[in-house]
């Protein structure tokens, strides 16, 4: 073999061998790697996973705060002058036991200058019309027309009742109304025998009137007309006798015409009348006794006659004088004062003593009438009926003048009534002269209009400034 050819063999051997040395370098170092990557994939492996972190547990739920209890009629403190005689103050505690509440009868005076004195401590006052002016003037009650929107939902309230609660405004109602009631006339059928000549019960004039009592007397041998002069009297005479002779309650106190109704009252009809009539207080006792045969009083004192006796007795309006047929509406409210401790629970005792059912049941057992419609009447006794039948033909009579309570006298109130009282005692039991009675007791009525700045009412002229006495 030539040199050139071994020289050839051996360079081809070295090639191969060059190859052969790469490719098993190349095998080494991927097993080293793959190796590697296998390790490393076992100690993962072998690795726990770590926990998860745990979630918060949410915080819990504040527990609601539990709602207030709605307030109710029984949370109101309830004080009323009106109904505060024992026997009516019971019959208007079981009124209001369906409804949880207390009654509380208190005078009016004295509840007035609490609520003056900014006590805090009542709820909702019941009482006459006359009593809110004084508190309407101090600011002391809260308006009760948004009250009156609400409860106007469901019931209707007589538009002349909500307009004297105005107290004279556009929009501040200081009472809603409550009741309403009068006073009128009862008589015995026993004593029909002896009425005048022509003279219609139903349209009785005074002078009718005091020749019917003069004529029972002479045919039975005994008074048998009586007056509650114990009682409400002083009503009789503001409400009764003066406007009927004189046309006003205060203006014409002096007048002539005043001095003649004086006159006839001592000479004609006071001697007819029963001899007790100075101790009358309820006229309903003497009438079922049989001692009087005809009386004058309130419709919540009359109403046990002819409750207890509907056959035996018949009401009829109040008599007629030259002026008209004066007769007095008695209006009831009911007043929230400004710093009432519980307004939503007065709010709730209103709207229970405003429903026309409990405002019938009222009617039934007190003698009070409606202030609202939608009472039902069908079941109304025989007695209640002849009340009611009454007082609307009292307040529609052709010549019917009615004479208001006494307003914006405030806590001097009864002063007025004792005036009058006193003007009546000193000339009929006392035998004074009559002139001279007036014009004293005049003195003192304009004084005390003068203390007060209280303005005249119906019938008198009503204007600006202290009422004048003629």
């Amino acid at each position: 073999m030539t040199a050139t050819k071994h020289w050839r063999l051996l360079m081809s051997l070295l090639a191969c061998f060059a190859v052969i040395a790469a490719a098993c370098g190349s095998d080494t170092a991927e097993t080293a790697e793959e190796e590697a990557a296998a390790t490393e994939t076992t100690e993962a492996a072998a690795e726990p996973e770590p926990e998860p972190e745990p979630e918060p547990e949410p915080e819990p739920e504040p527990e609601p705060e539990p709602e207030p209890e709605a307030a109710t009629a029984a949370d109101a403190t309830f004080i009323s002058a009106q109904f505060a005689p024992v026997e009516e103050a019971e019959k208007m505690q079981a009124i209001l036991d369906s409804a949880g509440a207390t009654f509380n009868g208190g005078e009016e005076g004295p509840t007035i200058d609490q609520i003056l004195a900014g006590s805090g401590e009542i709820d909702v006052f019941g009482a006459l019309h006359g009593a809110f002016p004084t508190l309407a003037r101090e600011g002391a009650l809260t308006n009760m027309a948004d009250t009156l929107d609400d409860l106007s939902a469901d019931r209707d309230f007589a538009p002349a009742m909500v307009d004297a609660g105005l107290l004279g405004t556009d929009d501040y109602l200081h009472y809603v109304p409550w009741a309403q009631a009068t006073y009128i006339m009862a008589a015995n059928n026993d004593a029909l025998q002896y009425l005048p000549e022509g003279a219609d019960v139903q349209a009785i004039t005074w002078e009718e009137f005091g020749q019917w009592c003069q004529n029972i007397l002479d045919g039975e041998g005994t008074p048998k007309c009586g007056l509650p002069h114990a009682g409400l009297f002083h009503r009789f005479l503001e409400g009764y006798l003066f406007p009927s002779f004189t046309g006003g309650m205060v203006s014409e106190f002096r007048s002539d015409e005043a001095a003649g109704m004086m006159e006839w009252a001592r000479d004609s009809l006071w001697p007819t009348m029963h001899p007790e009539s100075i101790n009358y207080d309820f006229m309903q006792v003497p009438l079922l006794s049989g001692d009087v045969w005809v009386a004058f009083d309130h419709t919540a004192r009359l109403i046990d006659a002819f409750e207890q006796q509907p056959d035996q007795f018949i009401g009829f309006p109040a008599p007629a004088g030259p002026a008209g047929r004066g007769f007095m509406p008695v209006i009831v409210g009911l007043g929230v004062p400004a710093d009432a401790p519980n307004p939503d629970a007065a709010v709730e005792l209103i709207d229970f003593l405003t429903q026309p059912e409990t405002q019938g049941t009222v009617l039934a057992e007190l003698g009070f009438y409606p202030v609202v419609g939608g009472v039902d009447f069908s079941g109304l006794s025989a007695g209640v009926q002849i009340e009611a039948d009454t007082v609307a033909a009292q307040a529609t009579a052709p010549d019917a003048l009615p004479a208001l309570l006494p307003i914006g006298l405030g806590d001097r109130g009864g002063e007025i009534n004792e005036i009058f009282r006193g003007a009546f005692d000193r000339i009929v039991f006392d035998g004074e002269d009559i002139a001279t009675v007036l014009d004293e007791q005049g003195e003192l009525l304009q004084t005390l209009f003068n203390e007060t700045g209280a303005p005249c009412w119906a019938p008198d002229p009503i204007g600006d400034g202290p009422c004048q006495i003629n």
